[in-house]
């Protein structure tokens, strides 16, 4: 038998014998983050500025909702699981990280107020937003009510965000312990400085929170 014809068949059996190792791994590995609050250590944390994001929603003309995004979230979490009312949470939010699909309507919400005047939204130099928690109450399992104070466009009122725990434990890249949430509240944008074309464009403005803290070593 020529060697060519002897090599197929060996080949079978090795190509075989990988398709059979490959089946001997697990078919699904664990997850590092679970949602298993006895995960959570105690301490300080961090935001993990990579993996948190601030979402908002906004009415356009009654038809639909137009959204867009804030990130680079700076700010710390003094967290202890078996006392959840000594919670304390401070995070600012630059408003010039702001994203949103149509580069007009960013700079709008960036340019100068017209003559001198009040900008329409944040105008060119616009305050980091900074949140402040007063008051953690939890309200289930994995549920918890933050109440703080928002400054936000130099206007600073108390505004309460619904959070959930999404998972805790080591990250894999770094292995630092990391906790998850997620969070909703709303705000009232004229309330802020920001009443143009209310209420044509909508004035509640809808947050949806995903943010992930590291543990401080």
């Amino acid at each position: 038998m020529p060697l060519s014809k002897k090599l197929i068949p060996i080949a079978m059996l090795a190509g075989l014998g990988s398709v059979a190792a490959i089946n001997a791994q697990p078919a699904t590995q664990q997850m590092p983050g679970q949602v298993d609050p006895s995960r959570v250590a105690a301490g300080t944390y961090t935001v993990d500025a990579a993996h948190t994001l601030v979402q908002w929603s906004v009415s356009h003309f009654g038809f639909n909702p137009y959204y867009g995004l804030f990130g680079d979230v700076e700010g710390t979490l003094q967290l202890d699981p078996t006392n959840l009312g000594a919670t304390r949470l401070e995070v600012t939010l630059p408003i010039t990280s702001l994203a949103v699909v149509s580069e007009g309507l960013r700079e709008h919400m960036l340019r100068p107020g017209e003559n001198g005047g009040q900008p329409d939204f944040f105008g060119p130099s616009p305050a980091p937003a900074r949140f402040v928690s007063t008051e953690v109450r939890r309200t289930g399992d994995l549920t918890a009510d933050i109440a703080g104070d928002l400054t936000l466009n130099g206007v600073t009122r108390q505004v309460t965000i619904s959070a959930e725990f999404t998972g805790a434990g080591a990250n894999p890249m770094n292995e630092k312990q990391t906790v998850g949430f997620t969070g909703t509240t709303s705000i009232m944008r004229s309330q802020f400085n920001m009443p143009y074309a209310v209420p044509m464009i909508g004035d509640e403005v809808e947050l949806q929170i995903t943010a992930a803290f590291e543990r401080q070593q």
